[in-house]
């Protein structure tokens, strides 16, 4: 479901640059991944009542569920995190912010701006700090599970992390943009 753009009058700026379209079309990717993070909660879904129906009905539990469902919760949270963020759905704190769209929005929009631009930074020092253990992985073919039993590797989940993360700084960097656009914008409305 796609969330509609701010209504603003006429020759107005938007209160704020969630919910906007993001530049380059770049909300499709985020609605994607989003998506595919809504499928996957799915498809936990049955394989949890799968394995609780084979536990109790046949004696026979589904091999895996537990390993597969903890790994899908990490992958799950980066693929929807960046739609989260450009629809304005990330948890913060607004009394401040609020406030100044009322009485300074052109501060209002650069003090966004920079929330986002440091929002981006942080972002890229998590992706950072995950590359590694991506490349780790792949090299020392990690596994959750009991061999024989049931194995699955960790690599993808990771790969899907980093693709969050690469993602929802994009967002980060994008809606800055658009808060300074904004500001610029207001700044001029009023001289």
């Amino acid at each position: 479901m796609t969330t509609p753009a701010p209504s603003v009058a006429p020759g107005a700026a938007p209160p704020d640059s969630y919910g906007l379209p993001l530049p380059g079309g770049f909300q499709r990717l985020t609605r994607l991944l989003n998506a595919i993070g809504t499928l996957w909660i799915v498809a936990l879904m049955l394989l949890i009542n799968s394995d609780v129906l084979g536990r109790e009905l046949l004696d026979t539990p589904v091999r895996g569920v537990t390993e597969l469902v903890s790994l899908s919760i990490v992958g799950i949270v980066f693929l929807q995190l960046a739609d989260t963020l450009a629809s304005g759905r990330m948890t913060r704190a607004d009394v401040l912010l609020d406030r100044l769209k009322r009485t300074t929005p052109a501060l209002a929009a650069l003090l966004q701006a920079l929330f986002h631009l440091v929002g981006a930074l942080l972002m890229g020092v998590i992706l950072w700090a995950a590359w590694a253990p991506l490349v780790e992985s792949i090299r020392i073919q990690e596994y959750v599970g009991a061999l024989g039993d049931f194995t699955a590797p960790v690599w993808p989940v990771r790969l899907i992390m980093l693709i969050g993360m690469v993602t929802t700084l994009v967002t980060f960097a994008l809606l800055a943009w658009l808060d300074l656009r904004r500001a610029r914008a207001l700044r001029g409305a009023r001289t």
